[in-house]
């Protein structure tokens, strides 16, 4: 079947736009690439854009070399792994009962759920909440408060429904426990929606630095974006940058381009593995015949 002249110029329309949206987004990264590998006299001139000009790793050799940066790093890779296995653990909780439609109060449990999405009490209540608990300064504070999204929780329903009833009916005609049926059916089956939610819980994990800003004084609890926080907020101090032994303004921009590379970097990297279950996670289950 012949296509349209009108088909083909709506498809190319679109590749431009990709084109031109991987084109907005690649453009800052070479840009921040090249600038932390650059010379500190061409980055005082503003001579570099997307090429490295005098290539040097001094900015990565000053990063790899502080220990409260590596501190920082492994801590707030552990912090990660364990926020997105509690909140897959918490979010599978929640939702599996929830396609139970013989489950006493369920639509009350389901608008009480939701409701939390649309309120929130404020951030003095919460961190009046935070002391009431003895969390503040501790790494609780970090993984708690933030353990389930309603969001996330929705979409696994919503996958959950997408499995046939028979597989559950069948499991539980043969004397299969509730538990038995989520980890020998809806488990297994629920690897696409496992790896699309464990991607968005690890991102906002590591990008997350404001609940350490209010919670955390303890400088050996910041993660890696707080401590990018304040030194990004710092850096352009003289005196701060004479303290931390940057003689030149050159080496402190190349050392903040470093900095930003250094914490971006190991988050992408999970992208290309887990980017074949993104579309399939969030989309399969979202209609259900």
């Amino acid at each position: 079947m012949i296509r349209s002249k009108r088909a083909k110029i709506g498809d190319w329309f679109f590749v431009i736009i990709c084109i031109l949206v991987s084109i907005c987004c690649l453009v800052p990264m070479l840009n921040l690439l090249a600038r932390s590998l650059s010379g500190t006299d061409f980055l005082i001139k503003r001579e570099v854009y997307l090429i490295p000009k005098g290539i040097n790793f001094d900015a990565y050799m000053t990063v790899l070399g502080d220990p409260k940066y590596i501190r920082s790093f492994i801590w707030t890779v552990i912090l990660t792994l364990v926020c997105t296995v509690v909140s897959l653990t918490m979010t599978t909780l929640c939702a599996y009962p929830l396609i139970f439609p013989n489950l006493k109060g369920r639509s009350f449990i389901n608008i009480f759920i939701t409701i939390t999405m649309f309120f929130n009490a404020g951030t003095i209540p919460n961190y009046l909440l935070m002391k009431s608990l003895h969390l503040l300064d501790t790494p609780w504070v970090l993984i708690i408060p933030g353990c389930m999204s309603v969001y996330n929780m929705i979409i696994m329903r919503s996958f959950f429904y997408g499995i046939p009833d028979s597989l559950r009916e069948s499991a539980e005609i043969d004397g299969a426990s509730y538990f038995k049926i989520l980890t020998s059916i809806y488990v297994p089956l629920s690897k696409p929606v496992f790896a699309t939610l464990a991607l968005f819980y690890a991102v906002g994990r590591w990008n997350g630095y404001s609940d350490a800003l209010m919670y955390v004084t303890n400088k050996d609890l910041y993660p890696l974006q707080l401590l990018l926080y304040n030194i990004l907020n710092n850096i352009n101090s003289v005196e701060v940058a004479t303290q931390e032994g940057f003689s030149t303004p050159g080496l402190s921009e190349s050392l903040k381009a470093a900095i930003v590379m250094f914490s971006t970097v190991p988050i992408l990297l999970i992208y290309p593995w887990l980017q074949k279950y993104f579309i399939h996670g969030v989309t399969m289950g979202a209609v259900k015949e």
